[in-house]
């Protein structure tokens, strides 16, 4: 029995790339070119760049041009001045992030969205992460934003597996899981796929848990979403952005990565090291 469920708005696996720098710390833009390439050749859908992790923070708008995207501030003017940008570069999408450090109320945090929305013809995507922002879009917040017709999809890392099931209930919101503990689970409910840091590792491990699942294959989904959970939480769960992990793990296996710009720190020698053997033990499942 396969899987009847809508075809996703951007794809069903995407991988928050990161943005290779040179050894100087300049944008290496080959080195994205490449990575992208090999990303999509393993099984990602689509790309997410210039994201969190992505570095855009550290990113300036000219380097998040040539890059095509990456729109997230926490200034509503310049949030649409990137997401009009990003759209004549070429990008398919835009990832919307909340508004951070000023702690805007729900009405704010709404008008936000809905200004980027109305401002660009490009779909949206809205980045539910209050562990980051110090702002939850709450699902009454969601299901309202869900009416307007450019807001098709959530990458939802709000851990509240709840309120993300209230909106999927009520709404026809795409959601992608952007947490990788939660590919498989999230989906398994009906969102449309996931936004994986994990993936600029093994894109194709990634693609296959969600392929597993379509194809009727619960078990195989469960043993292959259990397999890199030792990857996932090496990755995302033991202290260090997945910014750091990613591009520490990646430099080892020789694709383009390169250095974080501060104020990220570069990984250990131990720590690259305990991020390969992971990576070599779920290699050889």
């Amino acid at each position: 029995m396969t899987s009847t469920r809508k075809p996703p708005p951007f794809g069903r696996t995407l991988c928050a790339m990161i943005t290779p720098f040179t050894g100087a710390g300049a944008l290496d833009l080959d080195g994205a070119r490449r990575l992208a390439a090999h990303l999509v050749a393993e099984g990602c859908d689509g790309l997410v760049l210039n994201g969190t992790t992505g570095e855009s923070p550290t990113t300036t708008d000219e380097e998040k041009t040539r890059l095509v995207a990456g729109v997230g501030s926490a200034d509503t003017r310049h949030t649409v001045e990137l997401a009009l940008a990003a759209h004549k570069a070429g990008a398919d999408g835009v990832l919307v992030v909340t508004p951070y450090y000023s702690r805007p109320p729900q009405e704010a945090v709404a008008a936000h969205f809905r200004r980027v929305a109305d401002a660009s013809e490009l779909p949206v995507m809205l980045y539910d992460i209050p562990g980051r922002t110090g702002t939850r879009i709450e699902p009454e917040t969601l299901i309202g934003l869900a009416e307007h017709p450019r807001i098709v999809a959530v990458k939802d890392c709000s851990y509240d597996f709840l309120g993300t099931q209230k909106v999927l209930e009520r709404t026809e919101l795409a959601y992608y899981a952007g947490c990788d503990e939660h590919v498989l689970a999230l989906y398994a409910v009906g969102a449309a796929g996931c936004v994986s840091t994990v993936a600029n590792a093994v894109p194709a491990h990634i693609a296959a848990i969600l392929a597993a699942f379509d194809a009727g294959d619960t078990g195989r989904a469960r043993r292959l979403q259990l397999a890199v959970t030792p990857l996932t939480e090496a990755m995302t769960g033991a202290g260090l952005p997945g910014t750091v992990t990613a591009k520490a793990l990646l430099n080892r296996l020789n694709l383009p990565a390169g250095p974080v710009r501060a104020p990220l720190l570069p990984a250990g020698r131990q720590t690259a090291d305990g991020l390969l053997a992971r990576y070599e033990t779920l290699r050889a499942v």
